[in-house]
């Protein structure tokens, strides 16, 4: 007995010490802490990305396929980004997500990555290019939608007042054409001025102060322009809420959401935000209107629904039931009905086991009497031995 009793307390002692270590949080890495990723890839691999992230999930960019890596001058087919040292989890694609590796975990080294096919991937912590490895450059991007006129627009970017530019000649670079009209481009953080042009020069924006966050800029045909440091798109659609019924034995149920296919998150980590109390036994939360994708969690993310999509830009009630039970619903359902159902579900299995228990307590009762009758014609027999 004292043998299983020790035994028990090891256990015990095991079971509390994997708790603290799963408990433990995850230590940040510094801001400033990057990692140079360089990759060669098969020629039919236009514009290559590459998308990263760590253990838990946490992603380095906001949205699939990830950063676009920069071609480098001095390495003929080769291409480069920096990414978050933390961030060790990574997958290169190309030809906008629609090819890619398989997924690389890396060590926290600057790394080349040379890439065959999806999946023939070669990893070297060994420098493969010639030269230098560039300086990481922290910056912002610069989105701009021009006139139909203004073909094939380029950013000029400098810091004022002391005049140093970001690229050697006028008109500038080319900016990226990116989705819905929009031209996109990077620029260091150290640059408070820009003008937008096209048509080789020709034509332009006046010059532009700004700080160093996302911008949007929308051009005239004229020249002149309008910008924000909102996403005009998103803010258009505005806010839906979300309203939730979750299960009663999912503590703390949280709310994760993004956008499906291009990947952007609402919320930066798993398992997103917890969902606030609302009327009548709901549970509320009010996200973006572009959302239309969403998971409801519970028990820190331990517990959680599949994938639920629902319409853009409406006010939306789920009714969770279980991981794969789920119901969708645009007006307030009648959950009072719901619940009256449940309650008669949960004395049919009241009931049920009840009568379990019952015939439990009877076949106990007939064991005990069948042992009483066994153990007296035991006693029995031996009085008549000993008589």
């Amino acid at each position: 007995m004292r043998k299983i009793v020790q035994k028990m307390s090891m256990l015990l002692s095991m079971i509390v010490m994997m708790m603290v270590v799963f408990q433990m949080p995850v230590k940040a890495a510094p801001a400033e802490d990057m990692t140079i990723i360089y990759t060669q890839v098969p020629q039919d691999w236009k514009e290559p990305c590459i998308w990263a992230w760590d253990e838990d999930g946490n992603n380095a960019f906001e949205a699939w396929p990830g950063e676009t890596m920069k071609a480098d001058s001095s390495n003929e087919g080769w291409y480069y980004a920096w990414v978050p040292s933390w961030a060790n989890h990574v997958i290169i694609n190309g030809n906008e997500g629609n090819i890619q590796t398989e997924e690389q975990i890396l060590e926290d080294k600057n790394t080349w990555i040379t890439v065959a096919s999806e999946k023939e991937v070669a990893i070297s912590y060994e420098q493969q290019t010639t030269g230098e490895i560039p300086e990481y450059v922290e910056t912002f991007t610069v989105h701009a939608k021009v006139a139909d006129s203004w073909k094939e627009p380029n950013l000029w970017a400098w810091s004022a007042p002391d005049g140093t530019n970001v690229y050697d000649a006028w008109p500038g670079e080319p900016m990226t054409e990116g989705e819905d009209g929009w031209y996109d481009m990077e620029v260091p953080t150290w640059v408070n001025s820009l003008i937008v042009n096209a048509n080789n020069g020709e034509v332009q924006t006046e010059d532009l102060s700004v700080d160093a966050a996302e911008i949007w800029i929308t051009v005239e045909e004229n020249g002149s322009f309008d910008f924000t440091y909102d996403d005009p798109e998103q803010k258009e659609i505005g806010t839906i809420k979300v309203r939730v019924m979750a299960p009663t034995d999912w503590k703390e149920p949280n709310l994760w959401a993004w956008s499906a296919p291009d990947g952007t998150n609402v919320f930066s980590t798993w398992p997103g935000e917890p969902l606030e109390e609302d009327k009548n036994g709901w549970l509320k939360k009010e996200i973006p209107g572009w959302v239309n994708s969403l998971i409801v969690n519970g028990n820190d993310g331990s517990v959680q629904t599949s994938d639920i999509s629902i319409e853009t830009g409406k006010d939306v009630w789920l009714v969770v039931k279980g991981p794969e039970e789920a119901e969708v619903y645009y007006e307030e359902p009648q959950v009072e009905q719901q619940k009256a159902e449940t309650k008669v579900e949960n004395k049919k299995n009241d009931e049920t086991t009840e009568k379990k228990n019952d015939m439990t307590i009877v076949w106990i009762i007939v064991a005990v009497a069948a042992v009483a009758v066994v153990v007296t014609g035991i006693v029995i027999v031996k009085k008549k031995k000993e008589n």
